[in-house]
Parts: structure tokens; sequence; C-alpha cells
């Protein structure tokens, strides 16, 4: 189970801390990625960090390069994503082990079939319930 804590630090601005004290800061201001941003980002990780531990056990990657995307839609005044495309471009030496670390396509299978989490909960119906505990 993952679980997140979310407090207000300013207006436009809160901070998402974990059991082991780790956070990031998402909000509206000009400095800080949207909420929006910070799903595409994890759409993308997810399957790069798959990528990055699988390909660098046979030789490191000389350039690892990630573009995620997405397409927001309006439907009867609600907003979501219609669309996520997630770009990988990697290149590696030109040696045995770096012909080994080609392996690229069948990875990003794998990962986008088996391994992310993240992608597969956005591809999959996942209920959200809310609640609210104020007092």
């Amino acid at each position: 189970q993952y679980s997140n804590d979310f407090s207000g630090v300013e207006t436009s601005a809160h901070c998402a801390i974990n059991a082991d004290d780790a956070s990031i800061t998402p909000g509206c201001q000009e400095d800080l990625l949207s909420l929006v941003e910070y799903l595409l980002a994890t759409v993308a990780g997810c399957t790069a960090v798959d990528l990055d531990v699988v390909t660098s056990r046979h030789a490191e990657p000389e350039t690892f390069d990630v573009h995620v995307e997405g397409d927001r839609v309006s439907e009867d005044g609600a907003s979501r994503l219609s669309e996520v495309r997630v770009g990988f471009d990697l290149s590696f030496p030109d040696t045995a082990e770096g012909n080994r670390g080609k392996l690229v396509d069948n990875l990003i299978r794998i990962s986008h079939e088996k391994d992310c989490t993240v992608s597969r909960t956005v591809e999959n119906p996942t209920r959200v319930k809310f609640s609210n505990d104020s007092k």
C-alpha cells in the first residue's frame, strides 16, 4: 500500500510527504510543476526507471532522454487527459555491451504491460474515493 499526506504550505502550493519524509511540492505557482505535469512525469518516470535499471546492467547509456505529453480535453465542463504519449531516445556505446543494452523496445513493452504501476493505474479504471474529515 502506498500513501502520502498532503498539506498546504502556502496559497496554491501543497506538499506531499510519504512515510519516509520524502516530499514534493506541486502547485499553481510559476516555479512549480502543476499536478497534471506531475502525473505526466510519474507516467514517464516509472518506465524510465525500469529502463535505466536494466540497460545500465549491460552498458551505461550515452544519452537518456524522455518526452511525455498529454492532450487535455473538456467533457461537460470537466477536464481530463484523453491520451498520454511517452517517447524515449536512448543511445548506447558502439560496443558488445552497448549492443546488448539496445533491448529498449522490449523493455518498454514489459514495463508498460507488467512493471509500471503508474501507467497501468492510469490506463485501467481505478476507483478514487474522497472523504471529508474536516471538523
